[in-house]
């Protein structure tokens, strides 16, 4: 079985298991709503199933060798966080901001904080504990019918178009914001077209949440975004 073959079965676990949990919370815990959650507008996120990819990779890896399970869970946690960083920093430099934690504690611009980072920590040892040898079983059933490789390509496919489509959007969004000097909070911009289309008593699409009744143009216009943070100046010596 090809490594490719592996890593799009890990990435369709992981994704499409992600967006469900993300999905509930936020219904449940964070805006009350049914919100498509992540960047593109299918039921996957793509941080999930990297997650998933490079928890089963250090999983294999570190098993050839007798490390003490605090460490392996460490390393889990650490690459997990790592991973969020630097998406974070991704997206916030590219105006986006897909998550916010700048009102947590111990946060780094808002990306990753305290609180997320043990959580992280504590999937690793979830992952390690309780999930390992369901994954390890997944991939071994995958290994006997390859015929779910069918699946995946139509997966692969679908996630190609909708990666294509959602940039569309994106370039729209990350223009208004460029041009503005804002970053644009995604979940947040998605709920404001909610509430605008459940005030004008309009449509609403939780597929295609950017694709209304109305010009996207229109509710950039009426978001309140994100402020940017105040530029330091430097202080002039005195002379």
């Amino acid at each position: 079985m090809s490594l490719f073959l592996i890593f799009v079965f890990l990435f369709y676990l992981g994704s499409s298991t992600g967006w469900v949990l993300e999905l509930f919370f936020r219904r449940f815990v964070e805006n009350k709503k049914w919100v498509n959650p992540g960047f593109l507008v299918g039921p996957y996120l793509p941080i999930y199933g990297f997650g998933l990819v490079i928890l089963t990779a250090l999983h294999l890896f570190i098993a050839k060798y007798n490390f003490h399970p605090a460490i392996t869970i460490a390393l889990m946690g650490a690459c997990m966080i790592l991973l969020e960083l630097i998406t974070g920093l991704i997206f916030l430099k590219l105006k986006i901001r897909l998550w916010d934690y700048r009102n947590y504690f111990l946060n780094f611009k808002g990306v990753i904080c305290l609180g997320m980072s043990l959580l992280w920590i504590g999937l690793g040892g979830l992952y390690y504990y309780l999930l390992a040898d369901y994954v390890m079983k997944a991939l071994s059933w995958f290994s006997t019918h390859l015929s779910f490789s069918y699946v995946l390509g139509i997966f692969t496919g679908v996630f190609v178009i909708d990666l294509i489509y959602s940039t569309k959007f994106y370039k729209k969004i990350r223009k208004y914001a460029k041009n503005n000097n804002v970053v644009i909070i995604y979940e947040n911009f998605k709920e404001h077209i909610r509430n605008i289309q459940e005030t004008a008593k309009e449509k609403y699409s939780f597929v295609l949440p950017f694709k209304q009744t109305r010009n996207l143009l229109e509710y950039l216009v009426g978001y309140k975004p994100e402020e940017p943070e105040p530029k330091k100046t430097k202080r002039k010596k005195a002379k």
